[in-house]
């Protein structure tokens, strides 16, 4: 590190040495192929070199053996000396990436959450609405936004002048904004799937597309165009009476078939051609490192930020492929576990082991309670109001600190053992309040 504070003798004998170790790796490789005169001139310029080492010869005279060496190794070196700069280079980064790759497989792992399954215990993406006429930061702001939290802006742009509408997902009192799955790239570079959204303004479609894990976008709609709910389902059923809604079939993905109804309806504002239509920043979620050791000797504890792959779990590799999730421990093999809104027993007792249990139990803050599955909604197979489930033996039990809106154990059931990755040590980006030990 202080390298630069030795004397010339010192960085002398240090580079000799160097050579040296150089000069006995080509000895070792290459002894069998070399010629006659060619080892002998090796063996000789090593043991010169060697001999002033020892000697503390001055900087002056290792430097002529040096050079000497380095003329023996040049005939004789064959793949090994000398290399090119490209060759060097490519091991360079070859090792790092090995290295780099063992880590993260036997050791710790960098992960990125992209849904508020665990909010507010961990974060995914979320956004920055910017409605159009307000401030927004400009490019330097964006700039330090972008390195501090990874925000990134997303617009839709006027194509004409006239009226904007959209498709929407009206289902009782729930209304979405439809969408249609897209492939797409992030970084222009890495393979996604992207959810695109279409706007209309005097029949001209405006899109943007966003993560598809990315869910709040129906907020943002309502929070450009209407004060609250209510006023978005007034503005719908004004639009009906009127006869100025139109039903339209949405492809769900752009790799198959299917397509669903959605009602497309006028929004009540105006936009002149080029200007925004919805404005908005995403900021990235959590990323942290997991600790993928530690269960390879410890059993997994209920409380704990649990990391595992889904390969084997067929609900999610349908819905998602196969990927990693993170959610909290609930039950172990033998567990029995029962939801008595907002709690959760465990083994007939309320479950303990993390803050975020007694917080959803109390409702506290943010914290809205864990929710029992619903017998209306095909998708649920598990822990219904009253029931009570015994975790299978090389299986684990997991559920999100976001009951409400938490895609896990009681749509998919359990995590097999072998699927248990590690448990969240830091979160390391962005730099945020929650920069720091996972909780």
């Amino acid at each position: 590190m202080f390298g630069f504070l030795d004397s010339q003798h010192r960085k002398m004998r240090d580079n000799a040495a160097n050579w040296l170790e150089l000069a006995d790796k080509v000895w070792s490789y290459r002894r069998d192929r070399l010629a006659a005169a060619e080892s002998n001139a090796l063996v000789e310029r090593r043991a010169e070199l060697r001999r002033l080492l020892r000697e503390k010869a001055d900087a002056a005279r290792m430097k002529l053996a040096i050079e000497s060496l380095e003329g023996a190794l040049s005939r004789c070196g064959g793949a090994i000396y000398p290399k090119s700069a490209l060759v060097e280079n490519v091991e360079f980064f070859l090792v790092a990436a090995i290295v780099i790759l063992g880590i993260r497989t036997y050791f710790v792992q960098p992960f990125k959450i992209p849904t508020n399954s665990m909010w507010p215990s961990y974060y995914g993406m979320t956004a920055q609405n910017l409605p159009p006429g307000a401030p927004a930061p400009g490019a330097l702001g964006q700039a330090f936004r972008f390195v501090a939290f990874g925000a990134q802006r997303y617009s839709a742009w006027a194509p004409a002048d006239g009226e904007v509408s959209v498709p929407l997902f009206v289902r009782g009192e729930t209304v979405t904004v439809a969408y249609t799955l897209r492939s797409g790239r992030t970084w222009l570079v890495l393979p996604a799937k992207l959810k695109e959204y279409t706007f209309y303004v005097d029949g001209k479609p405006a899109t943007v597309r966003v993560p598809a894990d990315f869910s709040e976008f129906d907020d943002i709609v309502l929070g450009t165009f209407f004060p609250d709910r209510a006023a978005l389902s007034e503005q719908i059923r004004r639009a009906r009476a009127a006869g100025q809604t139109e039903i339209v079939r949405i492809q769900l993905d752009e790799g198959r078939a299917d397509t669903y109804e959605a009602e497309r309806v006028p929004l009540g504002r105006s936009v002149r051609t080029g200007e925004a239509i919805v404005r908005f920043d995403i900021l990235a979620g959590d990323q942290l490192f997991v600790d993928r050791v530690s269960y390879n000797f410890v059993r997994p504890t209920v409380g704990q930020g649990f990391v595992f792959r889904t390969d084997h779990i067929p609900d999610i590799e349908r819905a998602y492929g196969a990927q990693y999730f993170i959610k909290r421990l609930i039950g172990t093999p033998g567990d029995r576990v029962e939801i008595r809104e907002p709690m959760v027993l465990r083994n007939g007792a309320p479950i303990t082991g993390s803050d975020a249990f007694a917080k959803n139990a109390r409702r506290e803050g943010p914290y809205r309670g864990y929710a029992n599955a619903s017998r209306d909604d095909p998708r649920y197979s598990q822990l219904f109001p009253g029931e009570t489930i015994t975790v299978p033996e090389r299986g684990y039990l997991a559920l999100g600190d976001n009951s409400h809106n938490s895609f896990d154990g009681r749509f998919w059931g359990f995590v097999p053992e072998k699927d248990v990755v590690g448990r969240p040590l830091f979160i390391y980006f962005p730099f945020t309040r929650r920069w720091g030990t996972a909780r």
